[in-house]
């Protein structure tokens, strides 16, 4: 197998630095990219290229802020320049805010859907025009099982997640003639340092008026139900990536990845939901699509 020219999104922690290391182990040519390569992420930076070296592998580290549009058209220009294709985008960046969801103003959900949503969003379209030329190319988004289902204080992180789930599938029909798959990576609750990251709602108005029940998301925080002695593995996520970008025949549209012996329903539901939809294309006749 040939080696693929894939960018990674948010490549500095958790699931975006696992699937880099595995991509570039499997003999792709690999795009990190990050915030702050310079300053907080130098570190991250050099890990990556000495492990580069003394592998034998394809891996560089670009400057890349999902959150501003130049960044991100410029980043990709770049790849483009430099390697004359991208067959993958991984869009990984995010973050999470765990909070009472009246607590956090328009503003600080702007801020959430800045990343989650419209960062996606950007690299999507700064990397599209390029696969619809080549007639090829793969949009990895990933999301969430909190993009299918509802947990208390999880709100605007989930309303983000639905949001990218939306754009991912509409991608999917919309760019089948060209090529290009668009599919959806559903983690389930892995380690990572999201929720310790969380930004606090800023209204603490209406926090105070929440009383008690405002206290549940740090405890939230505090404890994330994780077996020590047996805690999940997220390199299940970055092989799950890897096997999609590596995949011959066409991609399913979602695949969920939990914690072994975890089973939330994300799956189930995903099932029910197929039919259902893949009968709306067809009754409006876009069946082709599916």
């Amino acid at each position: 197998m040939s080696g693929k020219v894939i960018v990674v999104t948010g490549a500095s922690s958790g699931f975006g630095k696992l699937t880099v290391l595995e991509l570039a182990r499997r003999g792709h040519t690999v795009v990190a990219t990050m915030r702050d390569v310079e300053g907080r992420n130098a570190k991250v930076r050099s890990e990556f290229i000495e492990a580069a070296k003394a592998e034998g592998h394809v891996l560089h580290v670009l400057e890349m802020d999902v959150a501003d549009e130049a960044s991100v058209n410029s980043a990709i220009e770049q790849v483009i320049r430099q390697h004359g294709k991208i067959d993958a985008l991984i869009n990984n960046a995010g973050t999470m805010a765990v909070g009472v969801t009246e607590a956090y103003t328009v503003a600080d959900v702007e801020r959430q859907f800045a990343v989650n949503f419209f960062g996606a969003l950007r690299a999507d379209r700064a990397v599209l025009p390029h696969m619809r030329a080549a007639g090829s190319g793969l949009l990895v988004h990933v999301t969430s099982l909190m993009g299918r289902v509802i947990f208390p204080f999880f709100g605007v992180y989930s309303a983000s997640k639905f949001a990218l789930e939306a754009l991912a599938e509409a991608y999917r029909y919309e760019l089948k003639g060209f090529g290009i798959d668009s599919v959806i990576v559903e983690p389930g609750p892995f380690p990572s340092n999201l929720i310790s990251s969380s930004p606090e709602p800023s209204d603490q108005t209406v926090l105070a008026s929440y009383g008690e029940v405002a206290a549940i998301p740090g405890q939230i925080k505090a404890n994330d139900g994780h077996d020590e002695a047996n805690p999940p593995r997220p390199q299940r996520v970055a092989d799950a990536i890897a096997q999609l970008v590596e995949a011959t025949e066409r991609r399913p549209l979602r695949t969920v990845v939990m914690p072994e012996g975890m089973d939330l329903g994300v799956q189930r539901l995903n099932e029910a939901v197929s039919p259902i939809q893949n009968d709306l294309l067809t009754s409006l006749g876009m069946s082709s699509m599916i």
